[in-house]
């Protein structure tokens, strides 16, 4: 078993519990001004002139994805479910990417007038635009504040590059945004969903405190944690906090509906608690692999791999069971990035692996107490997943330049520009440079 530097403790809640290289970090700190982290989606849809459903660019800066769509379907005076997109961005970023909305006239847009958000009309079609709907992201994000001189910035860099090079790109983990930067909690809500137990699952996200949150908000959660007062926590609650004062204001008229309270939520958002711990059971089981010397960029018999897209990256549409007599063949393609290895996203009907590998899966279903029958949610089957694979690298090789820092005196910056495949996440390679202790 190899040794690999260890996570901070709330990447390791999240199910990544280490680093998978080994070089010093460069430390610093991102998102300092929203332009520092630009996201162009790499859309894999062409449109029409005619259709149901009216396409559009979005552009928003410094926007929460679930409450800027909340905030246009009250504008137009229509439900959020007539209003879609491929994928969720960054909300301190400026970030651009398609979105539909169902049976709508171009002439509507002119009532949408919000502070940084852009809407500019692309066409029509007679299909949404659902998640998943893209080919992946562009980024280009500037690291800040970092305490280095010129040149040790750029030997760190280097050294990391190199290291990320050798290993054919990144471990594929969940970013922290997939569960909460504030409150890393939307997989344990999850799992309460699986497990079938929807009143704990409403009252972990509305109540539960979490330290890295602002003092109102993490007094007004203990306050209803402990009282079960729905009517007197909307008292306490911040007007920030929109979601949780949706539900606790269903909950006050009827305290014991507790489906209904979650109903309150978007069908996108109760989705991703699920996601979010199929998610988390996913870093965990990467997680071991690397710690147990297994490459990420190498197949065993019994690893199932994806195949490449048509530009070039991961198709998890395609899978094939890697054996003895064909695992030569695999590797040379895996070598030269026409096939990633994959992983469980772990549902009712997963492909699992065999050998070793299926090993390490299991380990994590055990230890994790995971009935897998419980993803059919009878309770509510709207949220139902079937499980899939996930390739478990991200093949990135990042260009990176580094600058002075205009905004802080003295101190040096990393600009880096790389594209990802959908549902991968910049910050999991920005941590491998930066190994910061509070990835926050």
């Amino acid at each position: 078993m190899n040794s690999y530097l260890i996570s901070p403790k709330i990447e390791q809640s999240t199910g990544i519990s280490l680093y998978a290289t080994n070089t010093p970090g460069i430390g610093g700190a991102i998102r300092q001004l929203p332009e520092d982290f630009i996201v162009d989606e790499i859309t894999n849809r062409d449109e029409q002139d005619t259709g149901k459903y009216l396409i559009c660019t979005l552009t928003k800066t410094n926007w929460d994805t679930h409450h800027l769509i909340r905030d246009i379907s009250r504008i137009l005076r229509i439900s959020q479910q007539r209003i879609s997109w491929a994928g969720t961005k960054d909300k301190n970023a400026r970030t651009t990417q398609k979105i539909s909305i169902y049976d709508i006239e171009e002439s509507a847009l002119e009532k949408i007038r919000l502070k940084d958000v852009e809407l500019t009309v692309v066409g029509r079609s007679n299909k949404e635009v659902t998640l998943g709907d893209l080919w992946g992201n562009r980024f280009k994000i500037i690291i800040r504040s970092t305490t280095l001189s010129m040149d040790d910035a750029k030997n760190l860099v280097d050294g990391t590059s190199s290291a990320i090079n050798a290993m054919g790109g990144v471990p594929n983990f969940f970013g922290i945004q997939r569960f909460g930067v504030q409150r890393p909690i939307t997989h344990i809500v999850g799992k309460k969903l699986v497990e079938g137990d929807i009143k704990d699952a409403v009252l972990e996200y509305i109540s539960r405190p979490c330290p890295g949150e602002s003092e109102d908000a993490y007094k007004a959660r203990q306050y209803v944690m402990n009282t079960k007062d729905y009517k007197g926590g909307l008292e306490k609650y911040p007007i920030r906090l929109r979601f949780e004062r949706a539900m606790m204001n269903y909950l006050a008229a009827d305290p014991k509906d507790y489906t209904g309270a979650l109903k309150v939520l978007s069908p996108n958002l109760r989705k991703l608690f699920v996601h979010a711990f199929q998610s988390y059971l996913f870093n965990r089981i990467l997680s071991i692999r690397i710690e147990k010397g297994i490459p990420i960029n190498h197949a065993l018999p019994g690893d199932i791999v994806c195949f490449k897209n048509a530009v070039g990256l991961p198709d998890t549409a395609r899978l094939q069971l890697v054996k003895e007599d064909t695992l030569d063949g695999i590797n040379n393609l895996l070598q030269r990035g026409r096939a990633f290895v994959t992983a469980p996203l772990i549902g009712y009907d997963t492909p699992m692996c065999k050998g070793i590998l299926q090993e390490i899966e299991q380990t994590v279903i055990e230890k994790e107490a995971v009935n897998t029958e419980g993803f059919k949610m009878p309770t509510v089957p709207e949220l139902a997943s079937k499980g899939l694979r996930r390739e478990i690298i991200i093949p990135v090789d990042p260009e990176y330049r580094v600058i002075n820092d205009t905004l802080n005196s003295g101190c040096v910056a990393v600009e880096l520009e790389f594209t990802l495949q959908k549902g991968a996440y910049a910050t999991t390679v920005l941590r491998e440079y930066m190994k910061e202790q509070n990835p926050r």
